[in-house]
């Protein structure tokens, strides 16, 4: 029996735009989606690639998505501004914060873009890339579905609210870490539940009593592990604040959930972007960069490790490697995916098993 398919990242890429466009979703719009849901996959971000198409497609049938509305600017004042998502499509959304967020920052230095009312925007990392890409420090934050009890408790109150920062390089790629608060993504407990695996590593997850447990049944009923306990929940909330608190969205668990017939997501993010030429030239920062790095990678390595590795380094290696040999997809995956696609007419690459 095939683990999956092995497809290439092109292939994907249109596969995944179609399914999109069939659900409704304009075509520059689904566009946008299946770039950043693919870019997850080659970076073996697998948790917010591909597979979150299948969360997509009932918001979009239900209605709970405003397909068409490029967002609302709510006030924009020197260098920061709030934007209104109107529940769109989250990753347009975010493509249009990330672009008012660099355009502050190239008139002033600093940009920061708080936005309320929109919906799941994938992996962030995608979204501080985006500013990298203009030579700038990009920083970006979001809530979700609450899928995590606060320290000492037993309900459900806060998402895995990511962290995420990536810095231009010099000579090697952008420094970029991307970490949720928790130990590990959702996306990481839905992996497991479509491979059928019925067990988790340990520190993972918590069950709905609030104790730990390596059952994916019951970390599905219960709660995801705040990372570090009390610090990864007091990080939680520091990016709660950064996104809703500050933007006037919604908080906790007055986020609704169209899987749970609650409506729109009503999501927040926060887009910060820093140019690095304000502080310091272009040039030298990616000189400094390279210094710093060469500090942390010329580390002896610990017992059983080859090297010391910085934040981003697996991720565009594992890119390297999947734009080469192709991007695996586990068959529980592929086979919901291609399942959606035969109910809507759009033809599904073969790929090879693996």
């Amino acid at each position: 029996m095939s683990n999956g398919i092995r497809i290439q990242a092109s292939e994907l890429l249109a596969f995944s735009r179609g399914l999109l466009t069939a659900a409704g979703m304009p075509e520059d719009r689904a566009g946008l989606v299946a770039q950043a849901l693919v870019a997850a996959n080659l970076r073996a971000v697998d948790s917010h690639g591909v597979q979150l198409i299948l969360h997509y497609l009932p918001d979009l049938r239900a209605g709970f998505m405003n397909v068409a509305t490029d967002g609302r600017i709510v006030s924009e004042t020197g260098t920061t501004m709030v934007l209104d998502g109107e529940d769109g499509v989250g990753h347009w959304i975010a493509r249009n914060a990330c672009d008012h967020a660099i355009r502050l920052a190239t008139g002033s230095g600093l940009g920061m873009v708080t936005v309320r009312n929109s919906s799941h925007i994938g992996m962030a990392a995608f979204w501080a890339q985006r500013m990298v890409e203009r030579g700038q420090i990009g920083l970006a934050f979001t809530n979700a579905t609450p899928l995590v009890a606060p320290w000492q408790g037993a309900e459900k109150r806060l998402s895995t609210n990511p962290i995420c920062m990536a810095v231009p390089g010099g000579r090697r790629p952008a420094w970029l870490l991307d970490m949720a608060t928790t130990t590990v993504a959702m996306g990481k407990i839905i992996k497991a539940v479509h491979k059928g695996e019925e067990t988790l590593p340990s520190g993972w997850a918590l069950d709905s009593r609030g104790r730990p447990t390596t059952s994916t049944a019951a970390a599905q009923q219960g709660f995801l592990m705040p990372l570090g306990g009390y610090k990864g929940y007091g990080l939680a909330m520091m990016v709660e604040i950064l996104c809703s608190v500050l933007s006037g969205g919604r908080m906790g668990p007055l986020t609704g959930d169209p899987r749970e017939g609650k409506g729109p997501l009503g999501y927040s993010q926060c887009f910060l972007a820093i140019d690095v030429g304000r502080f310091v030239p272009v040039e030298e920062f990616g000189r400094r960069m390279d210094v710093l790095i060469d500090m942390m990678k010329s580390a002896a390595p610990a017992e059983g490790y080859d090297e010391v590795l910085v934040a981003g380094e697996p991720e565009w290696r594992a890119e390297e490697l999947r734009r080469r040999e192709g991007i695996p997809i586990d068959a529980g995956v592929w086979e919901k995916l291609v399942a959606e696609a035969n109910g809507m007419k759009v033809a599904a690459p073969c790929g090879v098993d693996f």
